[in-house]
């Protein structure tokens, strides 16, 4: 097995108010996208309800379920018929009160192997994540699966650079980012449309320039309440080129063909990595720099 080539999956797709559902139109995408030659598939934020953050709400507590838990077994017993490595973002309960948005990753074989909990919440209008979920404490990780070593973020994740460049760190081939991120239905101007859309895809080509990473961000599709989701889910290589992308109103699988070597490749020629002043970056930590 050369795994340096892996073709990867991203599944775009809206969904509904039953839970079950989602999570049965979720396996005939991963079925279609493991016959189509996907070895890596990678699920939307919360895949397995409505995007709920947009109010503040105690109902949508009743869907959080533990992790690994009843949906993470449909996910294994699937991943290790297909051969396929899943990443599933879901709403975990930890402990009564305690909740996480959290991404589940089963390996080829239907092996649970970890999970990583986002770690930036947001609390705008619209996005009410931080009454739900509070930040993650497992850090940037990775995950070592048949096909390549991953990481993972999740959407907020998306715009800062330091989530990327630790997850690079350690070793990721691939970034994924499973996302739930629109426009408000509200606003109606096409041009403030597509600026939000391209400052999205530029911070992200930029994680990808900069770490020599493959970036991919699974969007979902849809309108739910005053949200538009804005899919546009896409593959970017390691300098930054878009290389596979749906568009915005898309229930869609996008595929990727990752060459591993590229890597390699992109960091010898652009070496950001070798010229890294890790000696000058202590104040990094500081919230402000105000002397």
């Amino acid at each position: 097995m050369n795994t340096d080539q892996v073709r990867v999956a991203l599944v775009q797709m809206s969904c509904v108010e039953n839970p079950q559902q989602n999570l049965s139109k979720a396996v005939a995408r991963i079925r279609f996208a493991a016959a189509s030659g996907a070895r890596i598939v990678c699920l939307q934020e919360l895949f397995t309800t409505l995007y709920f953050c947009q109010t503040e709400e105690y109902e949508p507590f009743g869907y959080a379920e533990p992790i690994p838990g009843p949906s993470t077994v449909v996910l294994q017993e699937l991943a290790a018929e297909l051969g396929v490595v899943i990443v599933a973002s879901m709403f975990e309960i930890r402990a009564r009160g305690v909740h996480h948005n959290t991404a589940a990753v089963i390996d080829a074989d239907g092996r649970y192997l970890g999970k990583y909990r986002k770690m930036h919440i947001p609390d705008d209008p619209g996005f009410y994540e931080k009454f739900y979920f509070i930040p993650g404490d497992l850090g940037y990780k990775v995950f070592e699966t048949r096909y390549g070593t991953i990481g993972v973020l999740i959407c907020w994740d998306q715009w800062y650079p330091e989530a990327a460049r630790l997850t690079a760190l350690r070793g990721a081939d691939i970034i994924f980012y499973p996302t739930a991120i629109g426009w408000a239905t509200s606003e109606t101007s096409e041009a403030v449309r597509a600026s939000q859309l391209q400052a999205w895809k530029t911070v992200q080509l930029g994680h990808a320039v900069a770490n020599g990473v493959y970036v991919a961000a699974a969007n979902r599709a849809g309108t739910e309440g005053d949200l538009e989701f804005w899919g546009n889910s896409f593959v970017s290589d390691p300098f930054g080129q878009v290389i596979s992308e749906l568009e915005h109103n898309d229930e869609d699988i996008l595929f990727a063909d990752c060459d591993f070597t590229k890597i390699g490749f992109y960091r010898s020629h652009w070496p950001f990595m070798r010229d890294r002043r890790i000696d000058s970056y202590g104040e990094i930590e500081r919230r402000w720099i105000d002397e």
